[in-house]
């Protein structure tokens, strides 16, 4: 690595603690959650990238009223290259999520506090620690006069957190920044390591079932049809039916098994004595890609009639989220490269994984686009007390300056 952008990013210290400090200050939390999305964040982040030499600044504003301002921003950096293809892509996030229960955290959320090598406060890792080693990864670059070999663009999306709507998705749909070349590296995942690339996730499928049968006394379950019975029984049926049903393996997955897992239950009756005559509860369902989201339907319609004859009762079910992942090819250049940055930064062999968890990346390999998801980190995202390790968002953005200036 060149020796003044290694240098560059060693001194950084105060800059990371500036910008995690002051992005933190500003909760960039989805209307959906009770906040106003990311629209002072946003525009804090093309302040500062401003005034820090990174001039090239375009905004994508998707609409939406609920919002401050009536939009989510979306918001692209460029470091001009040599040549503008393949493109270098670092996509993070700026929106996060809420605290949680106030009683659980040591200092508050929403203020930075810097204790033994580690940041601590909402959204330090998640995601803005990628954030953040990003923009030092460029910087480092811009202060030393650099070009890159190729153009680097750094992406922070909206509505990560609440299924990318007004973020990627929206990108996707109404502008067109990615070409099929280009390579996105998302530093929104990883272990404390480093060690793991992922380049596949599990396909998804939330669904949520109503079960109607008829309310009674509790005494006199003979003049009812419980609701409630009906859906422990179905639940335990799909459990069991489509684990045994889609049974393969695949070690690229950790677990390595499709997961259907009951999960969200709604109350029924408000009181013991009454049978209810309506059961409400969800899944969450974790496919392999091998299996489609269409299959597995087919099989909760065959289960479902059991249980609807087996009770006398009537059951819908409506998906409430679904996403099929393409994988990223475990050949496509950014894995060599990224392979080759980790072990020469951190003396790290990596290996390539799937998960279970959804992410970004899932839109853009759908849309063509290689993407995989790195970072070192110790994933405290969404916790009480979330922290960063300042080691690991300066070493992260020494690995993302070697990306930026690999020849190939």
């Amino acid at each position: 690595m060149n020796h003044a952008i290694s240098a560059f990013i060693d001194r950084a210290l105060p800059l990371v603690v500036e910008l995690e400090t002051e992005l933190t200050k500003r909760p960039a939390i989805a209307p959906v959650s009770g906040g106003e999305g990311e629209l002072d964040k946003a525009e804090f982040l093309e302040t500062w990238l401003t005034a820090h030499g990174i001039t090239a600044l375009e905004r994508h504003d998707a609409p939406d009223p609920k919002a401050k301002g009536g939009k989510r921003p979306n918001l692209v950096a460029t470091l001009p290259g040599k040549t503008d293809s393949p493109c270098l892509w670092i996509m993070s996030h700026l929106d996060v999520v809420p605290p949680g229960e106030r009683a659980l955290w040591n200092s508050e959320p929403w203020t930075v506090v810097q204790e033994e090598g580690r940041l601590i406060g909402r959204g330090v890792e998640d995601n803005q620690q990628g954030l953040t080693s990003s923009i030092i990864a460029a910087l480092a670059l811009v202060k030393q006069g650099i070009p890159p070999p190729h153009t680097v663009k750094l992406l922070f999306v909206a509505d990560e957190e609440m299924g990318s709507e007004y973020g990627i998705q929206w990108l996707l749909k109404n502008r067109c920044l990615f070409n099929p070349k280009d390579m996105v590296l998302i530093p929104d995942g990883g272990d404390s390591q480093g060690a793991t690339i992922e380049i596949a996730e599990k396909n998804l499928l939330w669904v949520r079932f109503i079960t109607t049968g008829v309310q009674a006394h509790g005494s006199r379950p003979d003049q009812g049809v419980n609701a409630h019975l009906a859906a422990a029984d179905l639940a335990l049926n799909l459990h069991t039916g489509l684990s045994q049903r889609f049974a393969q393996r695949d070690p690229l997955f950790e677990p390595d098994y499709s997961t259907f897992q009951p999960t969200k239950k709604e109350a029924n009756v408000p009181n013991i004595n009454t049978i209810p005559g309506e059961d409400v509860f969800y899944m969450d369902m974790r496919i392999l890609p091998q299996y489609s989201v269409k299959t597995v339907l087919e099989e909760i319609r065959r289960i479902k009639a059991l249980i609807e004859a087996k009770y006398q009762v009537h059951i819908t079910y409506t998906p409430v989220q679904t996403m099929e992942s393409k994988p990223t090819s475990p050949d496509a250049p950014l894995v060599g490269l990224l392979t080759q940055a980790v072990k020469e930064i951190y003396q790290v062999d990596t290996r390539l994984i799937g998960v279970g968890g959804g992410t970004v990346g899932a839109h853009l390999r759908n849309a063509g686009i290689p993407a995989v998801v790195w970072s070192r980190m110790d994933n405290t995202a969404h916790q009480p007390n979330e922290y960063t390790v300042i080691e690991h968002i300066l070493g992260d953005a020494k690995v993302m300056a070697w990306l930026m200036t690999a020849e190939s």
